[in-house]
């Protein structure tokens, strides 16, 4: 049963990122999501809430899971160019998905997903009990490095992607290593 749910949430999501392609996600309706994919408008709603819950499970699941074993196995730069790759190979979704503003943006949705996988695999690698500082809770670190993931990942989708993946990820590990104040003075 588990199989026939990722089956045809895959095929709702693949609908959805064709049409996302041709016309902006907001005017997607979810009628032209199930009759592209063949189903009927029920099997969406048994699925999904709406639209925009699909795109965020296009993310978590098509994007960020395949990145955990890697993030597990302390391959973070393997893992930030599996995520640049695969948004990299569907370029023109990403690039209109990235348009989404107001109370369902592409930020909030991208930002909510990173932040999630980063909090449960700092929790499972973190020490119960072990906390240097109040304020440097699970949730908050996760929250920072979301925030700042977020904000490389989107600027690259708006600026067409013209950085190849190893690069961006270069530039974004040499901003992540240095404080604000070695990055001010070797600019």
């Amino acid at each position: 049963m588990a199989g026939q749910k990722e089956t045809v949430d895959t095929l709702l999501a693949e609908s959805f990122k064709e049409l996302a392609c041709q016309q902006a996600i907001e005017k997607i309706t979810v009628k032209s999501i199930t009759d592209k994919a063949g189903v009927i408008r029920p099997t969406f709603y048994n699925h999904f809430q709406d639209k925009y819950e699909l795109l965020e499970w296009i993310i978590r699941v098509q994007v960020l899971e395949p990145t955990k074993p890697l993030i597990h196995a302390g391959m973070v730069d393997e893992a930030l160019l599996l995520i640049f790759t695969l948004v990299k190979k569907e370029k023109a979704f990403y690039e209109n998905a990235a348009r989404l503003e107001g109370q369902n943006s592409f930020e909030a949705i991208v930002k909510k997903c990173i932040q999630d996988i980063l909090l449960e695999i700092i929790q499972s690698k973190r020490a119960p009990g072990k906390n240097h500082h109040l304020w440097l809770t699970p949730e908050y670190i996760a929250q920072y490095y979301a925030q700042s993931m977020c904000f490389v990942v989107i600027s690259w989708i708006r600026g067409r992607m013209a950085v190849e993946p190893k690069e961006i990820i270069e530039i974004y590990n040499y901003m992540m290593t240095r404080s604000m104040a070695q990055v001010i003075e070797e600019l």
